[in-house]
């Protein structure tokens, strides 16, 4: 399961000899690859009494996908694993106190935390399949116009344009205090008129400050349906079952992963691509 950025994650490994025993080497070195490419090595523990196993600490700094590459010499042994991590600002509708109240889990037992946490991001992103970005965050995209007095953001509801940089030498720069913009479809114009030109690069901010209950309440009912399908007695989502929480009928681009009955209270919302 992914961690959070600025944990400490125990990197484990065992080093084994061409038979497949367990067996110390005479060297071991573990190589962390960060998602910019750089590279860290934290040192490596081989604990006494405990023959061939080998692990070390790392401070995780960078959100992302990270390959962890074990080398052991004397025998020569490989080993290769990758590890996510969050960033600083999860995107979740729901805090994971909310998620662990409607699942039903006791708020002191945290041994399932890392997995409700998974499942309540993957939620969010079902979610603004439907409706758009729901979590504030800044988007950045890079738009080529000049023909029409229009630019029409991606990733609306948008709540402010915070940046326009062009990304041509010598092309038009415009103050975002120029802009008109409407939130509901990340149209942006020119307030005086005139047309936009570019190519250009926009970093605007997209979300919603206030989450509807709607919006909530679907996100409780999906974040419900795809934790039953990870306990082994539950039917889950799967076609015909006889869970509450089953699909009918398959969701355009979804298939049998969100509940009908989610995908109604999102209704006044949606905004993407799910009822097309």
């Amino acid at each position: 399961m992914p961690l959070d950025l600025g944990a400490t994650v125990r990197l484990t490994a065992e080093c084994r000899d061409p038979g497949d025993v367990l067996t110390d080497a005479a060297t071991a070195v573990v190589t962390v690859t960060l998602p910019d490419g750089a590279t860290a090595t934290p040192a490596v523990t081989n604990p006494p009494a405990q023959t061939g196993k080998y692990h070390a600490d790392y401070v995780t700094t960078q959100p992302g996908r990270h390959t962890v590459r074990w080398t052991f010499t004397g025998p020569v042994h490989t080993y290769t694993d990758v590890l996510d991590v969050r960033p600083e600002q999860p995107l979740a509708i729901l805090s994971l106190k909310d998620a662990k109240q409607h699942l039903n889990l006791s708020l002191t037992d945290t041994s399932q935390d890392s997995e409700v946490m998974f499942w309540n991001n993957a939620t969010t992103t079902a979610i603004e399949f439907f409706t758009g970005p729901v979590v504030v965050r800044t988007v950045t995209e890079d738009h080529s116009v000049g023909t029409v007095g229009a630019l029409v953001l991606r990733r609306p509801p948008v709540l402010a344009v915070t940046a326009v940089e062009p990304l041509r030498g010598g092309g038009p720069s415009y103050d975002v205090n120029g802009l008109t913009v409407d939130g509901a479809t990340g149209i942006v114009t020119l307030t005086a008129g005139g047309l936009l030109r570019g190519p250009l690069r926009m970093t605007y901010r997209a979300g919603r400050p206030v989450i509807a209950e709607n919006i909530s309440g679907a996100a409780r009912i999906i974040l419900q349906h795809l934790w039953r399908t990870q306990r082994p007695t539950r039917s889950g989502g799967l076609p015909g079952a006889s869970d509450d929480y089953s699909v009918t009928e398959p969701i355009p681009g979804l298939g049998y992963a969100i509940p009908n009955r989610a995908v109604q209270l999102l209704n006044p919302d949606d905004q993407g691509p799910g009822f097309a």
